[in-house]
């Protein structure tokens, strides 16, 4: 099929960047894909410079981040996949109501506004940026311990501290703040969707099942929302933490993913 999409774009979620994407860029390049992992602005820089710099992070807003992924789409010749993961989730659904993208798929999704399940899990681990409103104006970052116990619980712990080294970086306390405090404000906020979009492309929520930051009561209530005629699915994988692209057996997740956007694509 000459329409068939062959751009993969990868939306990263917070506390990490592009950089979480490695795996899944090779992967997908392997298959023939061109694949594009966009960062937040200001996130061009590596891993290392953003913890010697989180300014950068305190910048970032939701309205820009969409913007940035917009601009990257429109330069596309024929609308991509669209996969993003925690956040990126969010920003995924977001880019899809918008009317971008042939099919997205969400991995471990921050919700959209409007999904007020809030398990105690991920009470804890949002903590270390909701315990100070002062926050709001400050990127947060995790400590091994708290990283561990959001992104990477079922991992073991060399490997866990690996990953925290390679991946993490502070997360924006304005858009986790905002987040919060959108259920309790009048009008359309920043993680805004329109459940009832006919026209909007196919969406594939994956959950890992012992995620503690979105566990899969979050993305359950997520898919309930949308009541268009436009497909939207759930996929559970028992075992799997937050930082799902990570963790071993990534590679049928990504198959997964990829072959469920594919067969449903517009």
């Amino acid at each position: 099929m000459t329409d068939r999409p062959d751009t993969v774009v990868l939306v990263h979620g917070f506390w990490v960047t592009p950089r979480s994407w490695e795996h899944w860029i090779t992967h997908y390049e392997q298959r023939g894909f061109r694949v594009l992992a966009p960062g937040y602005p200001g996130f061009e820089v590596e891993v290392e410079a953003l913890n010697a710099n989180p300014d950068i992070i305190t910048a970032v807003t939701v309205p820009a981040i969409i913007d940035r992924l917009t601009a990257v789409i429109d330069g596309l010749d024929r609308p991509p996949v669209i996969i993003g993961h925690s956040a990126g989730g969010a920003f995924t659904q977001i880019l899809l109501d918008r009317g971008l993208g042939a099919a997205g798929v969400v991995l471990n999704s921050a919700p959209t506004e409007g999904v007020r399940v809030v398990p105690a899990s991920q009470i804890r681990s949002t903590f270390p940026a909701l315990r100070s409103p002062a926050n709001r104006h400050r990127a947060v970052g995790l400590t091994f311990d708290e990283w561990r116990h959001a992104f990477t619980n079922t991992f073991g712990e060399e490997e866990s501290r690996e990953l925290y080294e390679r991946y993490h970086v502070p997360a924006s306390g304005r858009i986790l703040w905002g987040s919060v405090l959108a259920e309790f404000q009048p009008g359309h906020q920043d993680t805004w969707v329109d459940y009832r979009n006919h026209a909007r492309a196919p969406l594939l929520f994956i959950s890992g099942g012992e995620d503690h930051i979105m566990p899969p009561a979050v993305q359950r209530s997520n898919v309930r929302h949308y009541t268009s005629r436009t497909i939207t699915e759930h996929f559970e994988y028992d075992g799997y933490a937050h930082l799902l692209p990570a963790q071993k057996g990534w590679e049928e997740i990504a198959d997964h993913a990829l072959d469920w956007a594919l067969r449903h694509a517009r």
